[in-house]
């Protein structure tokens, strides 16, 4: 089965780390209360900041965020098990779209803990394109926006959802997982159909 995956919010637990930088940065920086949509799942929407002020707070924390994110939880033994049974990955990421040295701490993190993808598509603004020249079998994202485009194309999603993301209808297309423990579940299940 080929596996499309992003990094952030699924591989590397960077979105929680944005959310606290986010919040740091309204209440410090701004000294204001901008929040304004906690389903968002960028702080482009979450927060009425101005152009500037975003720009402000890509300067300053986005490569703090990146350099204090880890795996996320389970992520590596799930991910051994399915390489082993054949699964190929396609990484299909923003990532080192706003910073590029961004790109280049993701790879010493996956480096440092011996993890090769097959595939890599770094700064994609267009998953779908992505998706569908890869012809994957399954995309795992945890951005709502993306999967509800990927699914309305017929892609199959697995929608990693944090707590406070927006609550989506599943269907043949779009199913919600937690953690990485779901998704193994899930890819088992799809396997033995």
């Amino acid at each position: 089965m080929k596996i499309g995956i992003d990094l952030d919010g699924v591989v590397i637990d960077s979105e929680a780390t944005f959310r606290v930088y986010e919040e740091i940065f309204d209440i410090e920086d701004l000294k204001t209360n901008n929040l304004i949509n906690r389903e968002e799942p960028k702080f482009q929407g979450r927060y009425n900041w101005t152009q500037e002020q975003q720009q402000e707070f890509i300067n300053k924390y986005f490569l703090t965020v990146s350099k204090e994110s880890n795996l996320m939880s389970g992520f590596l033994g799930v991910y051994k098990r399915l390489k082993e049974q054949g699964h190929e990955f396609v990484v299909i990421t923003a990532r080192g779209g706003f910073i590029d040295e961004m790109k280049d701490d993701a790879q010493r993190l996956l480096d440092e803990n011996n993890i090769k993808f097959d595939k890599y598509y770094w700064k994609c603004s267009e998953k779908l394109e992505a998706c569908q020249n890869e012809k994957v079998d399954i995309m795992i994202d945890d951005d709502w926006k993306i999967i509800k485009k990927l699914s309305e194309n017929k892609i199959k999603t697995l929608y990693f959802r944090d707590t406070n993301l927006l609550k989506m209808q599943e269907n043949e297309y779009l199913t919600e997982v937690n953690n990485w423990g779901d998704v193994y579940r899930y890819i088992t299940n799809m396997k033995n159909k």
